[in-house]
């Protein structure tokens, strides 16, 4: 049985379902018949993914601040949610450190208001926040990082995602285990897909010189990411959350979500991959990074596999594939309904992972 069917007319909420991931997890809740309950600002780009599949019309769409926790925990105490996907964040590096005040606020008292909120309202059950594979206290060693390893961060976006994995333990043990509601934190990689136009990352920026006919300004070409497709650690996402339900005390803990590692690239390799679909992509290399950025990352997703049967199924090249073939569809108007190719993409990957969807 596919146990995405547990979720029809479960009320959820998403905070951050405006944006790229949040957009996507969206999209698959609703193909199951998922009640959403939305809350988050609105679209940070232009165009976005969110608008373009017109999931306003389809969800009930709130806009707000996740750093106003009186009209957050209205919004808990009206539509009583039983699961609550904690996605809202300033998820940019280079924009925390331009931006601190807002990046801490956003990421630390934002995951605080979420869990108050869903304390003080009885109809939560499961609750899973989003952090970051970057939360962990980065070594540049070419292990991977377990769940157990210490966590850090030399710049503003990491060291709070790091204080938000502190603040779910925390909340974990203070409120949640004696109420036995499931609460988990998932650290996922960087992910990619169609539909992201934000700033400073790699496929928009890639998107974006091929269609403006601009050469794309690299910062560091040799850096490795574990870049994986973006409904990759949805379903990790999504299967935990299940999990939760039936056994909250076993699953609230800290989660990786990540590719396999001898299916990580580098920058550049990203880049050649591309060119193989769409030719005309300049590449000029910055030649001063203005900040500093991790060269290595891996995650370690031992646990997941084994404890979830969770897997990553889409290697790096397939994921570019249905990344760049979600940008021809809307940029060249190759269907007119990009929801319904949304969705058939979500199809195509779901038979790729059948046998992890039981």
């Amino acid at each position: 049985m596919n146990f995405l069917n547990s979720f029809s007319k479960k009320r959820v909420l998403i905070t951050g379902h405006t944006g790229f991931k949040g957009s996507w997890l969206t999209m698959w809740l609703l193909k199951y018949g998922a009640e959403i309950v939305g809350y988050s600002l609105k679209p940070s780009t232009t165009p976005s993914l969110f608008e373009i599949c017109q999931l306003r019309d389809k969800i009930i769409n709130i806009e707000g601040d996740i750093r106003d926790y009186e009209t957050l925990y209205n919004v808990f105490k009206q539509y009583k949610p039983e699961i609550v996907f904690h996605l809202a964040a300033q998820p940019l590096v280079k924009r925390s450190y331009v931006e601190p005040i807002y990046t801490y606020e956003t990421n630390i008292m934002g995951t605080v208001n979420i869990l108050e909120a869903s304390r003080f309202t009885e109809s939560v059950k499961v609750i899973v926040v989003v952090t970051s594979d970057k939360c962990y206290e980065n070594k540049e060693w070419v292990y991977a990082y377990r769940e157990t390893d210490s966590l850090g961060g030399v710049d503003p976006y990491s060291s709070s995602k790091a204080c938000a994995e502190l603040i779910v333990s925390a909340y974990r043990a203070s409120y949640f285990r004696k109420n036995k509601v499931g609460v988990a934190s998932v650290r996922a990689g960087n992910v990619i897909g169609g539909g992201d136009w934000a700033e400073d990352r790699l496929m928009p920026d890639i998107i974006r010189a091929i269609m403006h006919n601009k050469p794309l300004q690299i910062r560091n070409p040799n850096a490795t990411r574990p870049w994986q497709f973006v409904l990759e650690p949805l379903l990790g996402y999504l299967k935990l959350a299940h999990l939760l339900q039936k056994e909250p005390e076993k699953y609230s803990e800290a989660w990786n979500f990540g590719p396999l590692s001898f299916m990580l690239l580098k920058v550049i390799d990203i880049v050649e991959e591309v060119k193989k679909y769409w030719n005309n992509l300049e590449v000029k290399i910055e030649k001063e990074n203005s900040f500093q950025e991790a060269n290595v990352l891996k995650l370690d997703i031992s646990k997941s596999i084994e404890k979830l049967n969770w897997y990553p199924v889409y290697d790096i090249y397939t994921s570019i594939k249905e990344t760049i073939e979600w940008y021809k569809a809307f940029y060249f108007k190759e269907t007119e309904d990009m929801f319904e190719y949304s969705l058939t993409q979500i199809k195509r990957y779901e038979e790729y992972a059948k046998k992890y969807l039981e």
